[in-house]
């Protein structure tokens, strides 16, 4: 993300200047973007002709500069862009005043944002700016007879290859060395900055001894880490070991991959913890949370009045901060992000019990 300008709007509200950078940015942006906020850029948009000699149904598709009062914001992730749909409240066309209007965000449009931004709010948009120097990371897991390419993204990861090849003795049985060439081949078509080769035992060694022969340019990305599993299992233990943050220093998945090991383990032992947003608030007004960790996608629904939480979010998220505890919003894209929602989206690491 990078920010082109800051400033103030009106009635107290602030202007950001952004340009998206990649879909991350994107996925970002939606999780900043509320109802009622004002967001402008360049669009296109079809005119309908009232002239009565040229009667043009379809219309023609005229260059505008709109600002929308924003009531709908969808993330297309496979799409990578963003839709941002409202009413029109400014235009360099004033017949179009009234009307509404989707802007179709992708990456390097520049978009201006006006609203009253929440502390969280600019956490994110910063921490995106700061992430625009992030490697890319590819994280592949193999054993025997499997293999797996994840690629790591702040929105979380995504499989981009998966082989299944039998080794050993048998009818159906082939050479290793096929399913490490598919492996290989398919890295090599990546564009990525490092690649974490993982998995049991001494297969991935294997693996990595053919990459270095077959595709050396992968091999100098390579670092291998040892893991119990492959595919997601495997993945999930490569972020909670940190393996990403030595070659990606900023990556949110793995400080979330952390969080949710050390909540779940403290809910098995019965060590200082609150899970739901009644026992989140209650020790929020106690001053006994650490560590706040709530799921993007509730924490936007809360604060658009479509949840059914029975208080503000907003308050319980400004308590924690004023007394000094952190707030990590996960992504709901994410596992740790899934197995906090099924807790109910939200709960916290305390300093102390309060029961």
């Amino acid at each position: 993300m990078r920010i082109s300008d800051r400033g103030r709007g009106g009635e107290g509200r602030e202007r950001i200047t952004l340009v998206p950078e990649n879909v991350d940015d994107l996925w970002h942006l939606s999780h900043v973007l509320e109802d009622g906020d004002r967001v402008s850029g360049d669009t296109t948009r079809r005119i309908q002709r009232d002239d009565e000699n040229l009667r043009d149904k379809g219309g023609q598709r005229e260059h505008l500069f709109v600002t929308i009062g924003v009531d709908d914001v969808e993330f297309a992730r496979f799409a990578n862009r963003l839709r941002v749909g409202g009413e029109i409240i400014g235009c360099s066309r004033e017949d179009q005043l009234g009307r509404f209007h989707t802007l179709n965000v992708e990456a390097h449009d520049e978009v201006t944002v006006e609203k009253r931004f929440k502390p969280d709010q600019i956490d994110r948009i910063e921490a995106a700016e700061e992430a625009a120097e992030n490697a890319e990371v590819a994280i592949a897991t193999v054993e025997e007879g499997e293999a797996h390419i994840h690629t790591v993204a702040q929105y979380g990861t995504e499989e981009r290859f998966s082989a299944t090849a039998p080794t050993g003795k048998g009818e159906y049985a082939r050479p290793r060395s096929e399913l490490f060439a598919e492996l290989a081949e398919a890295l090599g078509r990546m564009d990525v900055d490092a690649v974490i080769l993982a998995g049991p035992g001494f297969t991935k060694q294997d693996a990595r001894d053919y990459v270095e022969e077959t595709q050396p340019e992968v091999a100098e990305k390579l670092t291998v880490v040892d893991t119990a599993g492959v595919g997601d299992r495997g993945v999930h233990e490569v972020l909670k070991r940190g393996a990403v943050d030595e070659v990606q220093t900023q990556t949110r998945i793995s400080t979330e991959a952390a969080l949710i090991d050390e909540l779940m383990e403290r809910i098995a032992t019965g060590e200082k913890v609150a899970y739901g947003i009644s026992e989140v608030a209650d020790a929020a007004e106690f001053g006994a949370v650490k560590e706040l960790l709530i799921v993007d996608d509730r924490l936007r629904r809360e604060r658009q009045g479509d949840g059914d939480w029975d208080l503000d979010v907003n308050d319980v998220v400004e308590s924690v901060e004023q007394q000094g505890g952190d707030v990590t919003v996960f992504s709901g894209e994410f596992d740790p992000g899934r197995q906090l929602r099924n807790l109910g989206g939200v709960a916290a690491l305390l300093r102390y019990r309060i029961q």
